[in-house]
């Protein structure tokens, strides 16, 4: 362990940019030093449209960073999301060489497990562990060491598109960073807000972004399914700004400060004035007509993630119930609308497992840039030590490097 090792996470959202900076202390505990936001005003729906305006965007959010933490920030950890990101669980066999089971053998059937059809405009992000089987035995988590023949693994793969996240990987080249690992955003939200009791029982995350809602089902440890919706707080704020007739900027500060997700909460006397768009004054209405907007739009959103929580086939393994993160997920009367639509108990994940500058990061609206450093801090070192530079080819490289590193153990 490198003592003193700095590790950044870097959320490129798309109504937000945030680099979080965090430390590893030579116990192993992560110290928060510094953060850094700025709007993003370059992505749509998770994805980059805009590289120069995306790259302006996350060089301001580092120099916030920078200038809190009083370090110069070079590699960081990013998140990738949107409707192009596909998960699905595939199986690998390996009948095992020796007596006991190694390291290699267990790499084997991982590699087996991977060996399935991508498309060409499509890479792997991920290849998740779910459980390993030895002659018969399920639910082994580490295999190393134990006696047997046949040895099998359930694996849960993510996949997005190639052009998706070199134009991520390009946005952060552009602004002088070097991209060190790139993770799915609803698997970093859940290393910060998820406990190990929620990951065993089975939880489901919903991770509420400005343009996507990102989900994640763990069970017995391991996550089981990935999911993203191109639906999110922005929704909202559109389907307000054209209802009450006001402007953007307008709508998102009465979604923020005036939003709720049922009307039955919204007590009859209250309201609020709602500026006009140019050329129309200023009128003041009941807050109720506001829930009554949102009411119909966040209805559909979780309707559609119970459709595909339900499609998944592991609705009965979400025993603990679901936890919501995210800046969206603050949104009055949210997790009473979940409990209702999905029978199960809801509550909001905060950023958690850090020290330092808690107070500033302690919001679901930080969850994933928390998450990244602290996925960075488990998974540093060995293949993990990788740098992603369009200009370079790594990207492309990473599949030949896996390839000769699968003949080399075999030959």
């Amino acid at each position: 362990m490198n003592k003193g090792e700095i590790i950044v996470g870097l959320d490129i959202g798309t109504t937000k940019i945030c680099a979080v900076v965090g430390e590893v202390m030579p116990s192993g505990q992560i110290e928060i030093l510094g953060m850094g936001t700025h709007p993003s005003e370059g992505l749509r729906k998770g994805v980059v449209v805009n590289i120069d305006t995306t790259v302006a965007s996350i060089k301001k959010a580092v120099q916030e960073a920078e200038l809190m933490a009083g370090c110069e920030i070079s590699n960081v950890i990013t998140g990738i999301a949107g409707g192009h990101i596909k998960g699905f669980n595939s199986q690998g066999v390996f009948a095992v060489k020796g007596r006991e089971v190694t390291s290699q053998d267990k790499n084997r059937a991982v590699e087996a497990a991977k060996a399935v059809a991508i498309p060409t405009d499509r890479e792997v992000i991920h290849t998740l562990v779910q459980e390993f089987i030895l002659d018969g035995q399920e639910g082994i988590q580490d295999p190393l060491g134990m006696s047997g023949v046949r040895l099998e693994v359930k694996v849960h793969m993510v996949t997005g598109a190639v052009a998706a996240a070199h134009n991520l990987i390009k946005c952060c080249n552009q602004a002088g960073l070097d991209v060190v690992d790139i993770v799915l955003q609803s698997l970093a939200s859940a290393e910060a807000v998820l406990t190990v009791e929620e990951r065993n029982l089975g939880s489901a995350l919903l991770d509420f972004g400005g343009g996507t809602v990102d989900m994640a089902v763990f069970s017995q440890e391991s996550i089981k399914h990935t999911g993203c919706l191109p639906l999110g707080g922005n929704n909202l704020t559109t389907d307000l700004a054209v209802g009450l007739r006001t402007p953007r900027s307008a709508a998102e500060q009465i979604k923020l400060h005036y939003g709720a997700c049922m009307v039955s909460m919204v007590g009859k006397d209250e309201s609020l004035l709602v500026e006009g768009i140019t050329g129309h004054e200023s009128m003041r209405i009941k807050r109720q007509i506001v829930a009554s907007i949102i009411e119909p739009r966040v209805e559909e959103i979780l309707t559609l993630l119970q459709m595909e929580l339900n499609q998944s086939g592991y609705m009965d393994q979400v025993v603990n119930g679901l936890v919501l993160t995210g800046g969206s997920c603050l949104l009055e009367g949210l997790p009473e609308m979940c409990e209702q639509i999905f029978a199960m108990p809801t509550r909001r994940g905060y950023p958690m497992g850090v020290g330092g500058l808690i107070d500033i990061v302690h919001n679901p609206m930080y969850a994933t840039a928390v998450g990244l450093v602290l996925y960075g801090a488990r998974n540093r070192g060995g293949e993990n030590d990788k740098k992603f530079r369009i200009r370079d080819g790594h990207v492309y490289n990473r599949v030949l490097q896996r390839m000769r590193r699968f003949f080399s153990d075999v030959f």
